[in-house]
């Protein structure tokens, strides 16, 4: 069993479920999924990514019990048992198996890097840009503050600053 994670840690990965979840019903795009779902890229390269996110072409590949390619977009957060094989063997995998964007927060050091897919590389994008868009969710951003894990912003919040319309449609 690897050591527990930290508080910080899970504080980030249950922000971006909550914030990720709540933006894709609203969109009514596809299925997202927490660690508890494994990734089998390879007979070696089996994983468990903390928020992985399946487009609606994919769900209906997905097997019972794990994926048997890779998803669209991933987001690991980093754990200091973890981080060498995040950055490492997991980067690696997910690059060469077609992730389409990979995003590596770090709670600790509030370091986070956004990897997105050009031609067989994975490239890092919006370094030290303040708002981080995705090319694989469509419409999907975030604040790059918002991932401060020592001070998280209400969801609520950031999705009415994403879906500046949502408020007023759910009341019309």
């Amino acid at each position: 069993m690897h050591s527990p994670v930290n508080f910080r840690h899970v504080r980030v990965v249950n922000f971006l479920d909550h914030l990720l979840r709540c933006y894709l019903e609203e969109k009514n795009l596809r299925e997202l999924h927490r660690e508890a779902i494994a990734v089998r890229l390879g007979s070696r390269d089996t994983f468990m990514p903390g928020l992985s996110y399946f487009t609606k072409a994919q769900t209906s590949r997905l097997g019972e019990t794990h994926a048997t390619f890779a998803p669209t977009f991933v987001v690991e957060v980093l754990s200091v048992s973890t981080a060498h094989i995040d950055t490492g063997r997991k980067f690696a995998a997910y690059e060469q198996h077609g992730v389409q964007e990979y995003w590596i927060l770090d709670p600790i050091k509030n370091r986070h890097h956004f990897y997105r897919r050009d031609g067989e590389l994975l490239t890092e994008f919006a370094v030290q840009q303040e708002r981080v868009e995705s090319a694989s969710i469509p419409g999907f951003w975030i604040r790059r503050e918002w991932l401060n894990s020592t001070q998280l912003p209400m969801v609520s919040a950031c999705l009415e600053e994403i879906l500046p319309d949502r408020k007023r449609a759910r009341w019309e």
